[in-house]
């Protein structure tokens, strides 16, 4: 890691949280992909896939919690930008040898900061709305390997998570 790399942008000489000034940084492309999964019951899982959970379309509904999740993360978090994202999405894959529904997230914006934390906050939001609309019929599940995957753009270049 770079000597540049090494300090804590939102923490100020004296040690207090701060936003970090981003004012002189250009305006560039960025993307971020992060992904989580929520780990239950095959039973659950199939209950999801078929459509047939008591509270609704859980895959709808969750999807649309992630986005918004992503439009909002500069209300959750405290030091965060309030960016203008052109893209997010949230994509789900059934995993039935692990009993996981895999969610990925996508975020995109032309912006002075990148977009890492509305994906992360946009995976995390959709995996607590699956178990929140789960929760009836599995109390075992999990939330689990929420992580950033990638990121595109601005002063520190890409990142590729290593495999």
């Amino acid at each position: 890691m770079s000597e540049a790399h090494n300090e804590l942008t939102h923490l100020d000489a004296a040690g207090h949280a701060r936003m970090v000034d981003v004012g002189d940084k250009a305006v560039t492309a960025r993307e971020a992909v992060a992904r989580g999964r929520v780990v239950m019951q095959p039973e659950t899982l199939a209950l999801i896939m078929d459509g047939k959970l008591p509270k609704g379309d859980v895959l709808a509904v969750a999807r649309v919690a992630g986005i918004m999740a992503a439009k909002r993360t500069a209300e959750l978090i405290p030091l965060c930008h309030l960016l203008n994202l052109s893209h997010a999405s949230v994509q789900f894959t059934p995993d039935p040898a692990s009993n996981a529904l895999e969610i990925e997230a996508t975020v995109r914006c032309q912006g002075q900061t990148g977009v890492e934390m509305e994906a992360l906050t946009a995976v995390s939001i959709a995996a607590l709305t699956i178990y929140d609309m789960c929760k009836a019929v599995d109390k075992t599940m999990q939330i689990d390997q929420i992580r950033l995957i990638a990121k595109r753009g601005g002063r520190s270049g890409d990142w590729q998570r290593p495999r």
